[in-house]
């Protein structure tokens, strides 16, 4: 059974580092994209960046500078998708998901908090 485990999220400054993590891609087959969401409190789930099995990454234009997608693709296996955060700002408190779409399915972590105070 495929489960996606977040780790990395906490209480920062503005200005800011975090790094997510989010390991058990090992067991997913046929991985087409990994990408990272995020949820605040009252708002819906929204993308916050993706990047495809061949490497090609998209950002949601509220983080593009500041956050990288990356993933670890050791000997052509993904075991875990990294979202590092710089530059952090308050508006980017939420909880932060993972999630993968394989040919047949997607899959969705449980989620990290990021709480960025001012």
């Amino acid at each position: 059974q495929v489960q996606l485990v977040e780790s990395g999220g906490g209480l920062v400054q503005a200005g800011g580092s975090l790094r997510l993590s989010c390991a058990g891609l090992q067991s997913i087959f046929m991985i087409n994209a990994m990408s990272w969401y995020r949820q605040a409190p009252g708002k819906q789930r929204g993308l916050v960046a993706r990047v495809t099995s061949g490497g090609s990454a998209n950002y949601a234009d509220s983080v593009k500078g500041r956050f990288t997608i990356s993933t670890d693709n050791a000997k052509n296996t993904v075991n875990t998708v990294y979202l590092q955060l710089n530059s952090l700002k308050p508006e980017d408190t939420a909880v932060y998901y993972c999630n993968v779409e394989s040919r047949f399915r997607e899959y969705w972590g449980q989620g990290t908090q990021v709480t960025v105070s001012s």
